[in-house]
């Protein structure tokens, strides 16, 4: 009996290893097949030679078989390998699914570099120009970046987030934050030893370093960038990009002869710029403006038109945007008004289509410029609007992505918190020790908390009483200014028109008199006019202005503003453009800034009966633009005859080589735009 009972279990045991070794082979059998159907459907969908929606069939049915493979870092990689084709085909949306469900599935099974690569991709996804929200794509590469940073190995994957935060810092204007982000995608690639992203990396530094006007910098790292391409792949591409990007700086620096070399180097590359008809279209464009700027004018504009005959054959509306600017601009300066008028409302209709305010912003000031007086006058005020709108979004974008930095920072802190507060519980439940010791440490955080907001409170009074110091010694100093200014008229006006009269006098007696004292009052007469020059040098030194060199320029000018507007009760607003270095503005301009600023203020107060008043300062091409707007009753810019004080605003505009416009409607409020080289 117990012989029988030991053979069926030996024969039980046969048949289920039997049956499981079968069963076992059948499950990898299964695997391999559906890893080759889904090898074989993702390489049909590379297929150039298919059409694109041939393409997305081949890739739907290897996302399908996906779906149907066991949880896996192996079905995570296939999931990312499909997104990458996706992309490729420009299905954005196919793109994003993809890493949505790989990003699921890395937190499933616990797999970091899996979320760290998915936040990554969505983070490009965010970023693609049909998508264009730089805030979120920001927001997924952060995280992606704080991942990687804490996993061994993965510099490469690392340094390639990096690079791409840094560009997206750039485009936002934060250039010190992006520029330290770059150098440290340079040091996590220079640790992985893989040159590959070297060159975006050095381009991206040679733009920082042009828009930062470190332009010699600038043209280093380019050449550099072209250095670390030489012997791949994408060697011609990038030495087209960084020569480009060359002839822009020295375009910038105004060395036009160079920019000239730069660009025809680039367009030497014949055989390349065929291929790319886009990359061919950008540098003639670009050759053709910087001889306009030189007025070189033997190609122009044949050049133009033949850039922007190609980019109309491939529907580059970017680049049509830019050249149909440029023709404006030549015409314009030709005096073909209509012509560029022409141009320049294309231009305007493409930069509105596809929401680029830069090229929108020239577009709008060149047609104030050709426009009959009202149209020209509904451009400036678009241009106005719009400007005010960028400086917003601007402030905006540094906004978000503070709040963005803030909000992961206040998740890992809260994270971190609740691991805290668990250690807490356990060194509670461990001992009354540990519990004290606890205790201790929280008595000294509070202890440092009180300290830092007694350093902080110390801080803001030390920076108000500064600012008290600073105000009244504006205002002592414009007092010396005044009594000089009275001092120096009284001395011109009084003693001068009298001592004047005198020599008159005595000249007339000589003229009529023949006495023999003749030499004697030609003596005198000498002596007076010697009198009259030393008067007039003094009153002209008395009279001259300036601004205290230890009193902080800005500061000075919105404490006026406050001060006036207190006075008057009217609401302001006062914007500073933060690339104005007004340390390096000769002070004699500053002084006619703020004089040209206190006298149209005196007019709004005394004239205008105005509730509003907006004050910016902006630096757009080597220009400080100051522009003063009241919402008061205004008044016929073509009749009103100017008094002393438009006509002093005006001269003061005068000596500083700017212009300035005086424009206003009856019951629309007044603007005055003064413009003045740097």
């Amino acid at each position: 009996m117990k012989s029988l009972k030991g053979i069926l279990i030996v024969l039980s045991l046969v048949f289920f290893l039997l049956f499981g070794c079968n069963k076992s082979n059948k499950i990898i059998e299964d695997e391999e097949i559906k890893s080759n159907s889904i090898l074989s459907n993702i390489k049909k969908g590379q297929n150039r030679e298919l059409s694109i929606k041939e393409r997305k069939a081949f890739l739907d049915k290897a996302y399908a078989v996906s779906m149907s493979l066991d949880n896996s870092s192996q079905k995570r990689d296939i999931i990312h390998d499909i997104s990458v084709e996706y992309y490729v085909v420009n299905d954005y949306e196919s793109y994003k699914k993809m890493n949505d469900k790989a990003l699921k599935l890395s937190i499933l099974i616990n797999d970091s570099l899996g979320i760290a690569k998915s936040y990554g991709n969505i983070g490009i996804y965010y970023r693609s120009s049909k998508i264009d929200k730089i805030d979120s794509a920001y927001y997924y590469f952060d995280k992606a970046e704080r991942i990687y940073s804490k996993i061994s190995g993965s510099e490469y994957n690392h340094g390639k987030i990096l690079i791409d935060l840094a560009q997206i810092l750039r485009k936002a204007k934060d250039y010190t934050k992006s520029e330290s982000v770059t150098i440290k995608a340079i040091k996590s690639f220079e640790k992985a030893k893989n040159d590959l992203y070297m060159p975006m990396c050095y381009t991206n530094l040679g733009n920082l370093a042009k828009s930062l006007e470190h332009y010699d910098e600038s043209v280093v790292y380019q050449l550099k960038a072209i250095e670390y391409a030489k012997g791949t792949k994408k060697e011609v591409l990038q030495t087209l990009i960084s020569l480009n990007n060359i002839g822009t700086v020295y375009k910038s620096q105004r060395k036009y002869n160079k920019a000239k070399d730069s660009y025809k180097e680039a367009l030497s590359y014949r055989d390349f710029l065929n291929k790319n008809p886009k990359r061919h279209a950008l540098l003639m464009d670009n050759l053709a403006y910087v001889n306009f700027l030189s007025n070189d004018t033997d190609q122009i504009p044949s050049l133009f038109y033949e850039a922007l005959k190609i980019r109309d054959s491939i529907n580059d509306k970017y680049g049509i945007a830019i050249n149909t600017l440029h023709l404006a601009e030549y015409y314009k300066s030709v005096g073909a008004d209509s012509i560029s008028r022409t141009f320049a409302e294309r231009s305007r209709d493409v930069s509105l289509e596809l929401k680029y305010n830069e090229e929108l912003l020239k577009a709008y000031q060149i047609l104030s410029d050709v426009s009959p007086s009202e149209e020209g006058l509904k451009f400036a005020n678009k241009y106005i609007a719009l400007n005010d709108s960028i400086i917003k979004e601007e402030r905006l974008f540094r906004d978000k992505f503070a709040r963005v930095k803030f909000e992961t920072d206040e998740i890992t802190e809260a994270n971190q918190q609740i691991s805290k507060e668990n250690q807490i519980l356990i060194i509670a439940i461990l001992g009354l020790t540990a519990l004290f010791l606890l205790g201790y440490i929280i008595f000294r955080q509070q202890q440092s908390n009180k300290e830092l907001l007694f350093a902080q409170t110390q801080q803001e009074a030390n920076q108000e009483i500064y600012r008290l110091l600073l105000n009244q010694q504006i205002k002592l100093e414009e007092g010396r200014q005044l009594e000089q200014q009275r001092m120096s008229e009284e001395l011109h006006d009084g003693v001068l028109g009298r001592l004047f009269g005198v020599r008159l006098s005595l000249d007339g007696i000589n003229q009529r008199a023949n006495d023999g004292f003749t030499e004697a009052r030609n003596k005198y007469i000498d002596e007076l006019k010697s009198i009259e020059k030393e008067i007039r040098l003094i009153s002209h030194d008395l009279g001259a202005e300036t601004l205290p060199s230890d009193v902080a320029y800005i500061d000075a000018v919105e404490d006026l503003i406050k001060d006036l507007c207190a006075i008057h009760k009217i609401d302001f607003e006062f914007n500073n453009d933060e690339d104005i270095d007004w340390e390096e503005i000769d002070d004699q301009k500053k002084v006619n800034f703020f004089r040209i600023l206190q006298e149209s203020m005196q007019n709004i107060f005394k004239h205008a009966n105005a509730e509003n008043i907006k004050i910016d300062f902006d630096y757009l091409e080597d220009k400080i633009n100051l522009t003063i707007l009241d919402d008061g009753i205004g008044f016929k810019s073509t009749k009103v005859k100017k008094g002393i004080g438009l006509k002093n605003i005006t001269s003061r505009v005068s000596q500083m080589s700017g212009v300035v416009q005086f424009l206003s409607e009856k019951d629309e409020g007044t603007k005055v735009a003064v413009s003045v080289p740097v």
